[in-house]
């Protein structure tokens, strides 16, 4: 983070002269006073400018980029990042090879993890949210898809059977998939059981 000293006659000037040196527009320049101006002897003589120390806030974004990049390089991987500028999120599409599949993980896993990192990091130093999506090869869409066929093969065996069947533990994330997915079911109900990462859905009759 670059940060600067700059004198003017007022603290406007002072800051206009800030957001020049810096390329910055002015939401994102914080600046702080060190020096009020002051007049001298008959308001001629003495006379002291303003005095601001300045620096540009960090961007969100940026800050979880450069993140995420420096993290997988230090896990041995080498993958390009796309950046893609959604409605409300920020889709960071990880491309590469034959780490990709090490870098999702089982289930997601280890996707999930580093996209956990990246929005703390992101917005750790930032008013604004910005909420942040990592994903590789679709993988997303192939598992959300996977998850809907999966609740609803088993909401028809307990509709057949009339017995509850409890599924292995999932994120909360991939939980909140089932639950939508099987709301609209008449005769099934879905409620979660369990902590941490032994919580689970359980699918039974109504």
């Amino acid at each position: 983070m670059t940060k600067i000293t700059v004198s003017g006659k007022t603290i406007e000037e002072a800051v206009s002269k800030a957001l020049i040196e810096l390329g910055a527009t002015k939401e994102r320049l914080v600046y702080e006073v060190v020096e009020k101006p002051q007049k001298g002897f008959l308001g001629i003589l003495g006379t002291k400018p303003a005095k601001i120390t300045a620096h540009v806030k960090p961007d969100a974004v940026e800050e979880g980029y450069h993140f995420l990049k420096e993290t997988i390089e230090n896990m041995g991987f080498t993958v390009t990042i796309e950046e893609k500028r959604l409605e409300d999120t920020v889709l960071f599409e990880l491309v590469g090879n034959e780490d990709i599949g090490r870098l999702i993980g089982k289930r997601g896993q280890t996707l999930d993890s580093l996209e956990y990192l990246t929005n703390l990091v992101a917005n750790r130093l930032d008013d604004d949210f910005v909420r942040i999506q990592l994903d590789a090869e679709n993988y997303r869409a192939k598992r959300q898809e996977a998850l809907e066929n999966l609740a609803h093969r088993v909401s028809q065996k307990v509709l057949k059977r009339r017995h509850k069947v409890v599924l292995e533990p999932m994120s909360a994330k991939e939980r909140k998939v089932i639950h939508t997915s099987l709301q609209d079911i008449e005769g099934v109900e879905t409620y979660s059981q369990g902590r941490g990462k032994n919580r689970h859905i359980v699918i039974a009759p109504k």
